[in-house]
């Protein structure tokens, strides 16, 4: 008879690492909205790189394939990041989905006004990761705050490039 082992998902674990288990629960959600979104933008910004036609086919392609490759190295960081204070990384799309600031891309739109929303999107990111920072900053969670810290700056300058892509 073949002896199966059933494997366990650890929901929380102990860490004493200065910052309370309050405050790293709510950074740790704070963290899933991040993911969520940018797993949403991930989404958007892959179908844009499918999708986009016309004169600024090329710069755009290749724009959007840094974006999603630089997204998902981030989504990685976050959610280990979760798993470093402590809490469970969130898991599937409908999870993704419930957590984001972002909206879902439900039609294929023409190429300026995928580029537009992307900027928006880009921008509501910024915002939400500021948020982030100052809550990791309330409880002195250096390590949080500085990773980040980093993104805003991604997400503006993303939004920079590609405000000035589209007329």
């Amino acid at each position: 008879m073949a002896h199966s082992s059933m494997q366990t998902v650890a929901k929380e674990f102990p860490v004493e690492t200065g910052v309370d288990r309050k405050d790293r629960r709510e950074l740790a959600k704070m963290l899933t909205q991040i993911i969520g979104s940018s797993h949403v933008l991930y989404a958007k910004v892959r179908g844009v790189h499918w999708n986009v036609v016309g004169p600024a086919f090329y710069s755009l392609h290749k724009m959007t394939e840094e974006e999603y490759e630089d997204l998902n190295d981030a989504i990685d960081d976050m959610a280990e990041r979760i798993r470093a204070i402590g809490f469970s990384a969130p898991t599937g799309l409908k999870e993704m989905l419930e957590n984001s600031v972002i909206s879902d891309q439900t039609k294929l739109l023409p190429a300026n006004d995928m580029v537009k929303e992307l900027v928006e999107d880009h921008e509501k990111m910024a915002r939400l990761i500021r948020d982030g920072v100052a809550a990791a900053e309330d409880v002195e969670d250096v390590k949080t705050a500085d990773m980040l810290t980093e993104r805003i700056g991604v997400h503006e300058e993303a939004a920079w490039m590609l405000r000035a892509t589209i007329s």
